[in-house]
């Protein structure tokens, strides 16, 4: 699970001071719910007092409109996407971290590989615990780099701007075959914002 494979890499960096905190926002999932009711989040709390770490997680499991997420997402020194699905193609929280300057660490998903390849976040292999601590830990512990991602997230934003994208849109449209590796990544990005809800309005 996921969410459990977290728990494990909050211990593997209590060591640092200070101490990082864990936020885990959103419901649990319809499908979960429909199963088990909530006994996967209780088995999560259990689990985080289990290994002293229940201190350092603030669940917040109410539903979160697109103003709230977006605030959430830019408060945080570090968005993790721990996704467990290899095919997870887009992720809205990934382009809003991106948009809000804010490093991401994620597992190898599609819309990760395809975003996070110009220096806007880290990539470990997914079950990795240990992989995604040493991520955290360094995007932790070294501001410049950090700072450093923030830079790229902006540049990545103005490809994101929706006067480039259309620019891109129109331009990949009149290609007969295939576009280049920038038009994809920008085409990825435009669908997780679709999905995201976040579009312009007339």
């Amino acid at each position: 699970d996921p969410v459990d494979c977290e728990r494990c890499r909050v211990c593997r960096l209590r060591d640092l001071n200070p101490s990082p905190s864990y936020t885990v926002a959103g419901q649990t999932h319809p499908k979960v719910v429909e199963r088990e009711g909530e006994a996967y989040r209780d088995r999560l709390e259990r689990l985080g007092a289990l290994l002293g770490i229940a201190e350092s997680v603030n669940y917040r499991p109410n539903y979160h409109d697109p103003a709230t997420l977006n605030a959430l997402v830019a408060s945080a020194d570090v968005v993790v996407l721990p996704y467990d699905s290899r095919e997870q193609v887009t992720s809205g929280v990934l382009t809003e971290a991106v948009a809000a300057g804010i490093p991401v660490v994620a597992t190898a998903f599609p819309h990760a590989v395809e975003l996070l390849t110009d220096a806007t976040g880290l990539l470990v292999a997914h079950q990795d615990p240990a992989a995604m601590a040493e991520a955290l830990r360094t995007l932790l512990t070294q501001p410049a780099q950090a700072a450093s991602m923030a830079t790229e997230c902006a540049r990545l934003t103005s490809d994101l701007e929706w006067s480039t994208v259309a620019d891109t849109l129109v331009r990949a449209g009149r290609l007969s075959t295939g576009h280049t590796a920038r038009e994809d990544r920008l085409l990825r990005a435009v669908d997780a914002m679709i999905g995201a809800g976040d579009v312009p309005q007339a």
